[in-house]
């Protein structure tokens, strides 16, 4: 006979009324009600449910487990467009997952910190349940940029606006490359005087303008970037359009897009050689590291540049096709070595290879300062046609002071068209550059956009001022150009003290738009200069960069892939000034 509860035994009777709630209960009790992702995300810097348990459903956009330790989820959204309705799910690349398949996830909420006050949501998985499979997901298209990229963070965007590619630096290294809305990005330094307003315009504008495009991992020095076709070759300044990815923000905290697409860059546009007007042409060009081995074929690898003499050979290559097309009179050089004058010397080589197979029109000559000048592995050099201009008396150096250690040696020669005129003095120059290795006091960087060694700079810049006002040609002439890589942009303090002492930009008074000679971590400006007397200005008929180098991959150059001319010679463009004699 069956006992009645009242009659049932107390831990019976618990039992059964326990059973009773538990079939009472919704289902949810089990299996909690998905929060939309926007709530876990909210509309702050940092989620309303960090450090919290939440349990979230939406559909896989992009798994990169291998790559990055995760997955990304987006769900059909909580109607705040303040919110983003994404988020990138940390787990482990045991479970089955495709895009498309719609999940179920419960984890916890966590801001992964890439430097501080830049974060990225996170929700770390304890589990994750397959529902089913909903399609390939569909990206939300953007043809501006976003008013704030925190509301799209991890969701899957297509970009109809033009990205302009402003930087290469970090692409074999990272497989990242920067581009920009709205253009280059421009060196503040370049384009604003440090530590005013305008500059700190610049920098809040460069900021805003940025993106980041990654490969979805963080291999690094990977053999192949995953959304580039092999072989692609890129220059900065090319327009992208409709790039698609997952907004996220980690590694630097620049927001960045995970490509989900290949990019599908245009052939490149490469520029011919310029073109300028004057009966009298002057070039400068940084070689970045010419040295010839023991000028025999053997001793390499060298101190720096070619590591072998195949390598060499592609670089001297490169150098000629870079040199000879610019139809230049006088060259000032940079980052030669410094091994004397003899026919084994790397400028003796270099005007050689200049003048082989070229005829009467192989007249090349080195300007000979009997040594150095300097004591520095790298020296400046000048080189002329003889056909084209004669040099007067002997050259001039200047040592001492911050030329000890620190700037390379400058070298001055007077010189006079045979098309006639009056003489000229030609100064080729190489300022200390700013890495900050020993930089101590006023040396060391001051957190003004000027990096370090910049007092070395400004006092190069001066005693440089003081000692070609004595005439150390002895040529009697004003007329001179300062040539040559200043490791300064063109309102830091080096270049603005020589403007402040009458030296006058040769892209200024030329009505050069935007002149630029160097790309750095994604920002565009000038390095190498050319200033002119006021006396020489005058004769001014124009000025060019040739952008050969600075917009080209590093990867192309001799020590790389090697692509045939003149591309990738170096690291910085050269540039040619057209005068009357």
């Amino acid at each position: 006979m069956p006992l009645s509860p009242v009659s049932r035994p107390p831990r019976l009777r618990q039992a059964v009324l326990t059973l009773a709630l538990v079939a009472a209960l919704p289902m949810a009790w089990a299996a909690p009600k998905a929060m939309p992702i926007g709530t876990v995300q909210g509309s702050a810097a940092r989620s309303p449910y960090e450090g919290k348990s939440v349990t979230v459903e939406g559909v896989v956009t992009a798994d990169w487990r291998a790559g990055l330790g995760g997955f990304f989820l987006q769900d059909a959204g909580d109607g705040d467009d303040a919110t983003s309705d994404a988020l990138f799910v940390q787990a482990t690349s045991g479970s089955k997952l495709a895009v498309g398949d719609r999940v179920r996830v419960r984890g916890q909420v966590a801001e992964t910190e890439a430097v501080p006050q830049a974060t990225l949501t996170t929700l770390k998985a304890e589990r994750i349940t397959v529902l089913g499979h909903a399609g390939a997901p569909v990206a939300r298209e953007l043809d501006a940029q976003p008013a704030d990229w925190r509301a799209l963070e991890g969701e899957l965007v297509r970009i109809t606006a033009p990205l302009t590619l402003s930087g290469t630096d970090r692409l074999e290294r990272n497989g990242e490359l920067v581009v920009a809305f709205g253009g280059r990005l421009w060196q503040p330094s370049e384009v604003a005087v440090p530590g005013s307003a305008a500059y700190a315009e610049v920098e809040r504008d460069n900021a805003r303008r940025k993106l980041v495009l990654d490969d979805g991992s963080s291999e690094r020095n990977p053999t192949q970037v995953a959304y580039l076709p092999a072989g692609t070759a890129l220059r900065t300044g090319t327009e992208f359009e409709a790039v698609e990815g997952i907004v996220d923000r980690r590694f630097d905290g620049s927001w960045r897009l995970q490509l989900t697409k290949p990019l599908q860059p245009p052939a490149p546009q490469r520029p011919a050689p310029p073109q300028v007007a004057g009966a009298l042409h002057i070039a400068a060009f940084n070689l970045e590291n010419f040295f010839n081995g023991d000028g025999h074929g053997g001793g390499f690898p060298t101190l720096r540049g070619a590591r072998t003499e195949p390598e060499f050979q592609a670089q001297l290559a490169k150098l000629v096709a870079t040199i000879r097309p610019l139809q230049a009179d006088v060259a000032a050089l940079m980052e030669l070595e410094n091994d004397g004058y003899g026919p084994d010397s790397a400028i003796a080589t270099l005007v050689a290879a200049l003048n082989a197979g070229q005829g009467a029109a192989g007249d090349w000559h080195y300007v000979d300062a009997g040594q150095g000048p300097g004591t520095n592995p790298i020296r400046v050099g000048l080189i002329y046609r003889a056909s084209k201009v004669k040099p007067l008396g002997k050259p001039a150096t200047l040592e001492g002071g911050p030329f000890v250690d620190h700037s390379r040696v400058p070298l001055a020669q007077a010189f006079r068209s045979k098309a006639g005129g009056k003489p000229f003095v030609v100064v080729a120059n190489h300022f200390k550059s700013k890495g900050c290795s020993d930089a101590t006091g006023a040396d060391a960087d001051q957190h003004d956009g000027q990096a370090c060694w910049n007092a070395t700079r400004v006092e190069t810049a001066r005693r440089l001022d003081a000692w070609l006002r004595t005439d150390p040609t002895r040529s009697g002439s004003q007329r001179a150009v300062l040539l040559g890589d200043f490791n300064a942009y063109a309102e830091e303090s080096p270049l603005r003290e020589l403007r402040d002492r009458g030296w006058q930009d040769a892209f200024v008074v030329a009505g050069v738009e935007h002149p630029y000679s160097y790309v750095y971590n994604g920002q565009t400006g000038r390095l190498d200069h050319a200033l002119l007397s006021p006396a020489l200005a005058p004769a001014l008929r124009g000025a060019a960069e040739w952008h050969i180098n600075a917009d080209e991959q590093d990867a192309l150059g001799y020590a790389g892939r090697n692509v045939e001319g003149a591309w990738r010679s170096s690291d910085h463009d050269p540039l040619l000034l057209g005068l009357d004699p």
